[in-house]
């Protein structure tokens, strides 16, 4: 699959970049972080359709590239939305609508199984292909949290300041406390009420579907289930992160970029912290009918007589094995994220089959070995390795950089350029000056004695990143084409 097999319309973003990952770097610049977290956040309720693993999948490929770009250790929080509704039930007598999560319908050890069936060999792979670890957590264990109860608490406090931004149509916050003996809750939280809110915690009423009016005293160490309608969580989730070592980073569908208004209202109207963390919004995937791919759109599809592809909507219906749909799809995320115009932009279902089914031909440079390793490198270092007279490139010994091995792929970049090469040896020491006791000074730079080039890394690199340890890798240029 080539880029040309792609062509993409101009946007304001597209054309304020040169990669889609330089919307970090103004954040990353103004603080002293040395790890960036992805997160991405999914509901858990059945078979997740293409949209949900394109997601996924670029959730790892942007940390990649980032840790990559930045120097900057990268890793992805998968939130499983645990909390998303599993079944529905309408009261005749009042036509309230109560639902049941599967959180509360589930034990446990269900959800991990549900987990395990549709996510973990996908992040696995991407974990593997990507060299990104990843954690995962459920809603449920989130709400357990003293730090996201405390902040919810807080946000109580501006409950008429936030509530019209959680829901312009009708002010209400739709705080769901379902009923400790069966799990139902109100799905628009009509009925429950803050009645005191001091500082032994926010005391809450509602409505049960079976077992009538009941009471809740929500606090930081317990008190009761605590579920939230999206946006609430949303800002309450963000705000549950510090300005620290750790950049926090949302990866969202496109579809987001219409919600963040609302909840980035709700920020400003709470305050401090005022600056929400940063996000990154993927390409959106649109039916046929020009709708976000859903379950319900797809369904109806279907349902009218009109074409749907089943792995469109049910990825384990692609017609091959697991492993070539994970690296089809995995091509399609590298080729949106090729250029900002590419992934700036929404795709429809056929779009996305046409790139998902046109598989990029693969090269002997880069059968068996995996996709190269994107390492962003100043202009006279790149011009040395591309006209093959430095033959070592020097790290500071980062967790990702000590994945590399011999045999890797590694393609050094600066801004349109880029050279293929393959790694022959790594060596590792505690100094630079240590490093240059063995490595030969020219293979590092032909241009420089070692007096200089050990001025210049110190200022690339400053002692506290030394102290990391130091690697030397020896690279040989390939030629994609041989």
């Amino acid at each position: 699959m080539s880029t040309t097999a792609l062509r993409s319309p101009n946007n304001v973003l597209a054309n304020a970049v040169e990669d889609a990952i330089d919307v970090l770097r103004p954040r990353i610049l103004a603080t002293d972080a040395d790890t960036i977290e992805f997160t991405v956040g999914t509901q858990i309720n059945g078979h997740p359709h293409i949209g949900t693993h394109l997601v996924q999948s670029l959730a790892f490929l942007v940390a990649q590239e980032a840790r990559d770009a930045f120097g900057i250790e990268a890793k992805v929080c998968f939130h499983a939305l645990d909390n998303a509704p599993a079944e529905t039930a309408t009261d005749p007598m009042t036509g309230t609508v109560y639902q049941r999560t599967y959180r509360h319908m589930l034990t446990e050890g269900a959800i991990r199984d549900l987990l395990d069936e549709h996510y973990t060999r996908l992040f696995d792979t991407l974990a593997s292909r990507t060299g990104v670890p990843f954690t995962v957590t459920t809603y449920s264990g989130q709400q357990e949290m003293p730090e996201y109860r405390a902040e919810f608490l807080r946000t109580l406090e501006h409950l008429d300041g936030i509530r019209w931004w959680l829901s312009p149509a009708y002010g209400a916050a739709h705080i769901r406390i379902p009923c400790p003996q069966c799990g139902w809750s109100e799905k628009h939280a009509e009925q429950t009420r803050l009645v005191e809110l001091d500082d032994s915690g926010a005391l809450f009423t509602a409505v049960c579907l079976n077992h009538g009016h009941y009471e809740a005293n929500i606090d930081p160490f317990g008190g009761g289930y605590l579920d939230l309608a999206t946006l609430y969580r949303n800002v309450v989730k963000e705000r549950c992160y510090r300005p620290g070592h750790t950049l926090p980073v949302m990866v969202k569908g496109g579809d987001w970029t219409f919600g963040c208004q609302l909840v980035d209202g709700a920020h400003g109207a709470i305050g401090v912290p005022a600056v929400p963390p940063l996000r990154i919004f993927t390409p959106l995937i649109l039916a046929p009918d020009g709708g976000k791919l859903s379950k319900s759109l797809l369904l109806q599809t279907e349902q009218a007589g009109q074409a749907a592809t089943g792995w469109l909507l049910n990825p384990s219906a692609w017609p091959g094995s697991t492993e070539d749909y994970v690296g089809a799809l995995t091509e399609t995320a590298e080729l949106l994220l090729s250029d900002p115009k590419h992934f700036f932009r929404s795709y429809t279902t056929t779009e996305l089959e046409r790139l998902m089914t046109t598989r990029r031909s693969t090269s002997p440079a880069n059968q068996g070995q995996g996709r190269p390793r994107n390492m962003a490198i100043y202009r006279q270092y790149f011009d040395l390795i591309a006209n093959g007279s430095k033959t070592v490139e020097v790290r500071v010994a980062y967790d990702s950089m000590k994945r590399i091995r011999p045999g890797d792929l590694l393609r050094f970049t600066c801004r349109e350029d880029a050279c293929l090469t393959r790694v022959k040896r790594v060596a590792s020491y505690r100094t630079f000056k240590e490093m240059f006791a063995t490595e030969d000074v020219k293979a590092v730079n032909p241009t420089a004695t070692e007096e200089e080039q050990l001025r210049a890394i110190h200022a690339i690199f400053p002692p506290e990143k030394e102290a990391l340890g130091v690697l030397a890798i020896e690279i040989d240029r390939v030629n994609p084409d041989a």
